[in-house]
């Protein structure tokens, strides 16, 4: 799934989201090189997570334990993680990143069945996808996908 995802990233949303001009200064990196260079790592770290499954080269401390939920909710959050990846992809046009990082993230904490650190939860949900837009956008001059709705509404 991790490598999955990652190629439907570069192979799919990035040459259609990310806009890349005709002529770019040779002192200027391309608007799509920082998200293809983080998919092409998460591929690239799933490819070995894998080749380290088959292999048997998993130790046992690093055997990930379940939070103690019955199989049926963990299949339930498993679903749900890939219907909020798909809202995710779905909202992009329309609301652009920012809102819909923000989505993302609160889906994803939910999805985990952390419900005690409820301000934490909402500010990581809003404040996580700004500032990762302020660093990636204002250090280092990567646009991201504004949105029809929230340009409409200028946002």
């Amino acid at each position: 799934m991790i490598i999955a995802f990652f190629a439907f990233v570069i192979f799919a949303l990035i040459p259609v989201y990310v806009p890349r001009p005709a002529f770019i200064p040779g002192f200027a990196p391309p608007p799509d090189m920082w998200p293809r260079t983080i998919s092409i790592i998460g591929a690239g770290l799933g490819i070995l997570l894998f080749i380290l499954a088959l292999l048997g080269r998993m130790g046992e401390s690093e055997v990930i334990e379940s939070d103690g939920a019955p199989r049926t909710v963990q299949i339930t959050r498993f679903i749900g993680a890939l219907v909020a990846f798909t809202a995710y992809v779905w909202l992009m046009p329309y609301v652009g990143f920012l809102v819909a990082s923000m989505a993302l993230t609160g889906a994803m904490v939910l999805l985990t069945g952390e419900r005690n650190y409820r301000f934490w939860i909402l500010g990581l949900s809003l404040f996580g996808p700004i500032l990762l837009q302020l660093i990636f956008h204002s250090a280092l001059g990567t646009q991201f996908p504004v949105g029809i709705l929230t340009k409409q509404f200028g946002f």
